[in-house]
């Protein structure tokens, strides 16, 4: 296999580039933007100093090197002038209010503390400048939605006040939102800003690609991935969303543009695909036919630009009803200069046209159909302003895929058509029946008869015969992933799978890695990693080339660390603006969001190594995911909450898949035997592994979900459980082995998911690092140097067999490297006790990373999980053999609290 090295000035460029491109103009009266050559700027808003790089948990949780903030990045830029006394105002405040952190797990408060802007400043700030920014931000993650309240979706007073104030002396006024999600608009009626940029969550070059749009290097070709209606109620998910136990999915199919262009076109501020330019472009249609249509693009201003020309169809609304209007692709032009033209040809995809019926009113039931009709298309600049590029008439339905009724809901509910309100169709099978059917039968057990994974990557032996070596308990075993930060992998990362014991390795089966994504790779362990945009903001580039680019670097990224697979992209639909996960998905619309992942994955794949596609499926909030069920129509779940996935599955190669923490239709998804096997292989191809969320529930048919019910995910095919401490110990203290012997699972089960996950790391970087490890040295960066780290002053704490030293004193911050100093009165292997806990307010849900570090090196990464108010202890091993010894903490979340560490010697 060929990796091509990390570069990471190219990382650079690609990332700076799509926090550009992803920017979208909303508004731009009176020519504001760009900034003018020569012009100085007041820069308002304390997140001009705080930019947010991405939203929070594990998604977001990147070390990076550097951040870029706009200001920073408007410095940079040698067309303008920053006005620096009001930036020495701003300094001086932040370092008086600094940035809060929170405390612990998903406590990240969703705004800043905002300084009060008084008339004066801004009075003597319009005297110098020549326009206003103002920069806000908002902050969402993992575990914590926005909610309906000032501070998180609303400004709150002191930030509308800024506005007013910076609006009664200032012209020439522009506004830049620093957010991974949709935020309340209904500001703008009252403060009229000449300039609206969406500039969303950038990663650490963030703030150069704002600044090269503000300033007009960049000419911002961004478009809207998702519909900003005027009020949140506006949306049609907003009556079921953030319950605790069940949201009703009863929008059905019409979410997003579907909605709103069907049903309530005058609630909408901005549409779907919305953005506007410094220049114009027209629209010419050529030629189409049943197969292929083009279309002409001509940039008809002053300067040079980029557009994205996306594709519409109107579908008959026949038996089953439509939405007005449905995306079936997009492409973006190259650079054109003034007068130039660009040709784009579309290959029409009758498939994603297609309907399920799950009704049975087409006379197709479970089939995906085409009714007869007429299909009229279109391209636009975005949902509405569109040119008709011509019709084609089908004479009679035709069925384009026939399926098999599956993840249906259990329970009645009241679903949206086009003309008023019906019954969802309910399930009709037994799952338990359809799983006795289709479950392989038990496996011959021939014990160690000399096959190597190896012999069957070069086909000496098939597979069967090697896996009918593994006894029942290496079959279970391989089912479990180990992590966090598993010492068999690289540091700090999230879970290692595959040969996860001594007997599993003895057989040839390498260990596999994964972490964190998808903006970046996720090191506990204090390595940096390059820091790159949010999914909302990589989807509103509209360009698949400049995905496919950036993620083969992150690849590299990947393959330079022995990292196999990245846990993203996320790929569920922007449902409702609140959730907080949104900046990890990329839109309301399915095409758009599975045309983003097929780029992100292809270019992995460039690099040999992956992504794991998430959280299959329906993920739609963050607050209650563990609990919530969601109750979805068959053709919603088809048509929407799958389709991207489907497409990433098809066209994009995906090969590994994390199922939710959640319901749908009643079954928690990481035992749905319909998601992982009936839909997901039988009809889609699959041929990867599918691993559960971390510490994820699973139950069987009206069961009750427990952590320990891996048996139910062996039996879905839900390959791996993610993650246990150890494998063999079976930390995780799952029922496998009770349900074998049971019968409730059969060894041709645990074949059948070790198959997948033995053909997966077969064909994996892990494999030919074991094979040629001579060939895939790990190209981590040197340690920085401890050598005068310390103050002169610095006290060396003498350490013989039995020493206690306290570490109450030490700050646990998030961010901060705590340091003690040890001599050894006898040099030698010493077993330590580290004695840690949880403060009370962190969550039980928290992830809290503390690494320690011996003399610059990471001996071990402790992520603190589930918080029940009692002291945590972990024990390890290390040699102190030299005279001077040198611990280092580092606490990459806050919320843990070191007490003592203990040393005895061996």
């Amino acid at each position: 296999m060929t990796v091509n090295r990390y570069d990471f000035e190219r990382c650079k460029m690609l990332a700076r580039k799509a926090a550009a491109e992803g920017c979208v103009l909303l508004q731009n009266e009176n020519h504001v933007l760009p900034f003018a050559k020569g012009s100085h700027v007041a820069v308002f808003g304390r997140i001009q100093r705080n930019y947010y790089k991405s939203g929070a948990g594990s998604g977001g949780m990147v070390n990076a090197e550097y951040v870029v903030s706009i200001l920073d990045g408007l410095k940079a830029c040698e067309n303008i002038e920053v006005d620096s006394q009001l930036e020495e105002i701003y300094r001086q405040w932040v370092e008086r209010h600094p940035f809060d952190f929170g405390e612990g797990w998903a406590k990240e408060p969703r705004c800043q503390l905002e300084m009060p802007l008084e008339d004066a400043v801004a009075s003597d700030a319009a005297a110098r400048s020549d326009a206003a920014l103002v920069i806000l931000g908002r902050l969402a993650g993992e575990d914590f939605d926005h909610t309906p309240e000032q501070g998180s979706y609303y400004l709150n007073k002191t930030e509308l006040e800024m506005l007013r104030t910076v609006r009664r002396h200032f012209h020439r006024m522009a506004v830049v939102l620093n957010t991974g999600n949709i935020i309340d608009l209904g500001w703008m009626d009252e403060i009229h800003p000449d300039a609206l940029l969406m500039a969303w969550q950038g990663g650490q070059e963030g703030g150069n690609g704002v600044a090269d749009v503000l300033t007009g290097i960049v000419n911002p070709s961004g478009r809207l991935c998702d519909t900003i209606a005027y009020t949140l109620k506006d949306y049609p998910s907003d009556a079921n969303f953030g319950d605790a136990k069940k949201n009703i999915y009863a929008e059905d199919i019409y979410v997003g543009y579907r909605w709103f262009e069907t049903f309530a076109p005058e609630t909408v501020r901005y549409p779907f695909g919305f953005g506007l330019s410094y220049t114009t472009f027209s629209l010419h249609p050529e030629e189409m036919d049943e197969h292929t249509l083009q279309v002409t693009v001509t940039n008809t201003g002053s300067c040079a630009g980029r557009e994205v020309v996306q594709i519409y169809v109107s579908q008959p609304a026949g038996e089953l009803g439509k939405p007005s209007k449905i995306l079936m692709d997009f492409e973006k032009t190259c650079l054109l200069q003034p007068g130039e033209s660009e040709t784009l040809r579309f290959p029409i995809n009758w498939y994603r046209l297609a309907s399920y019926d799950d009704s049975g009113k087409t006379g197709h039931r479970f089939c995906y159909v085409l009714e007869s009709g007429q299909y009229a298309f279109f391209a636009g600049k975005d949902v509405r302003n569109v040119v008709a590029l011509g019709t084609i008439q089908l004479a009679e339905t035709r069925v384009v895929s026939v399926c098999s009724q599956a993840l249906a809901p259990v329970e009645s509910f009241q679903r949206r058509t086009c003309t008023g309100w019906e019954p969802a169709p309910l399930r009709e099978y037994s799952l338990a029946e359809r799983i006795r059917q289709e479950r392989p039968g038990c496996r011959l057990y021939t014990g160690d008869r000399g096959i190597k994974l190896l012999d069957v990557l070069e086909q000496r032996a098939s597979m069967e015969n090697f896996l009918a070596q593994l006894s029942d308990e290496d079959l279970i075993c391989i089912s479990r992933g180990e992590g966090m930060c598993s010492p068999k992998v690289t540091p700090g990362t999230g879970g290692a799978f595959g040969g996860v014991t001594d007997r599993l390795l003895s057989f040839g089966i390498p260990i596999a890695c994964c972490t964190d994504g998808p903006s970046g790779i996720r090191m506990d362990s204090g390595a940096k990693a390059f820091s790159h945009p949010c999914g909302t903001l990589l989807a509103c580039t509209f360009d698949k080339e400049l995905n496919r680019d950036l993620f083969e670097m992150v690849g590299a990224e990947m393959a330079k660390h022995h990292i196999e697979v990245l846990l993203g992209p996320g790929i569920n639909l922007h449902r409702h603006p609140l959730n907080g996960r949104n900046f990890e998905y990329f839109s309301e619309d399915p095409v758009l969001t599975g045309e983003m992942a097929t780029a992100q994955l292809l270019g992995l794949h460039r690099q040999n190594v992956t992504a794991c596609i998430k959280h299959f499926c329906a993920n739609n909030q963050e607050n209650h995911r563990h609990t919530s069920n969601s109750v979805i129509s068959e053709r919603a779940l088809r048509e929407l909450y799958l389709k991207g996935y489907e497409y990433a599955v098809k066209d994009g190669g995906a090969d590994c898949i994390m199922t939710s923490y959640g319901a749908v239709n009643g079954l928690w998804t990481a035992g749905s035997y319909d998601l992982c096997t009936t839909i997901l292989r039988g009809e889609w191809g699959f041929r990867g592994i599918v691993m559960t969320d971390w510490w994820a529930d699973v139950n069987e048919e009206n069961g009750k979900p427990a952590h320990e019910n891996s048996a139910y995910m062996v039996r879905a095919q839900n390959d791996l459980y993610m993650v246990c401490e150890s494998a063999q110990r079976n930390t995780n203290g799952d029922n496998i082995l009770q349900k074998l012997k049971e019968g409730v699972i059969t060894r041709g089960e645990l074949v059948r998911n070790a198959a997948n996950i033995c053909n997966f790391v077969m064909r994996s970087l892990a494999m030919q690092r074991m094979l040629h490890p001579e060939h895939y040295q790990r190209q981590d960066e040197a340690p920085s140097a401890e050598t005068g780290y310390f103050p002169e002053d610095v006290v060396f704490e003498p350490v013989t067999d039995g020493t206690q030293i306290d570490l109450c004193h030490l700050d646990s911050e998030k961010g901060q490297e705590q340091m003690i100093a040890l001599t050894p009165q006898k040099q030698g292997n010493y077993r330590y006790t580290l004695h840690l806990s949880l403060n009370p307010q962190v969550s039980s849900l928290a992830q809290i990373p503390v690494t320690m570090f011996m003399n610059g090196t990471a001996v071990a990464t402790y992520v603190l999980h589930g918080n029940t108010g009692e002291t945590i202890v972990y024990t390890g091993e290390i040699a102190l053999n030299r005279p001077h010894i040198f611990l280092r903490f580092q606490f990459g979340k806050a919320g843990a609290k070191l007490h003592k560490i203990v040393f005895e010697m061996k």
